[in-house]
């Protein structure tokens, strides 16, 4: 059965990106959203992580969970997905020395 998808990216190779584009709309510069099967987001969600590189990308879509939908996330960020007693939180990840002293 399909359901809707949403799926953020950055800084992601363009051969991603037009590949990403034959399955769903780009409504803004890097957020797609669209409706699949299971089996077509997963494909897509490995393309995606495969091909991310020094990129992110988030994956958000429904599930039979209390939240009512799931996260995958791939490549380095910042805010992680942790499960606590089945609910997905975000933990916020310290930001680098060097990173502190660019601001």
């Amino acid at each position: 059965m399909a359901s809707m998808i949403v799926l953020s990216t950055t800084a992601v190779p363009d051969h991603l990106r037009g590949a990403l584009t034959r399955w769903l709309l780009e409504v803004t510069p890097e957020l797609y959203v669209g409706t699949v099967s299971a089996r077509i987001r997963d494909e897509l969600w490995d393309s995606v992580a495969a091909c991310a590189g020094d990129g992110t990308a988030v994956l958000a879509y429904p599930s039979d969970n209390e939240q009512g939908f799931e996260l995958r996330t791939a490549g380095a960020r910042r805010r992680t997905p942790v499960d606590f007693d089945g609910l997905t939180l975000i933990a916020f990840g310290r930001e680098s020395k060097g990173a502190a002293k660019l601001l």
